[in-house]
């Protein structure tokens, strides 16, 4: 359930929790399971104390991938100019290859 409260323009999420002891977990994980995959959150007791709570995983968000065109950097800086060497040749040079 989502509620917008218009007052604050702050937003409430409430969730709903089932409970399931442990001897419920081990006779019944797959209906467990099937609650999770709905998208309940299942709390687990023993001896009426909290002891582990199993909620669905989080939408993971799209990752945002950054390619810098070096070409357009390049020709930017140097514009039409032909660079005399190479940068393959100078990295050569100083490593004493050449």
């Amino acid at each position: 359930m989502l509620c917008l409260d218009v007052s604050s323009n702050v937003e409430h999420q409430y969730f709903t929790v089932k409970a399931a002891n442990i001897s419920e977990l081990k006779h019944s994980t797959s209906t467990v399971l099937d609650w999770v995959e709905q998208g309940e959150t299942v709390q687990f007791t023993r001896r009426n104390k909290e002891v582990a709570i199993l909620s669905p995983p989080q939408a993971e968000k799209p990752r945002k991938t950054i390619c810098r065109d070096y070409e357009k950097d390049l020709q930017k800086i140097f514009g039409d100019r032909i660079m005399p060497t190479t940068g393959t040749e100078i990295v050569s040079y100083g490593r004493g290859e050449r």
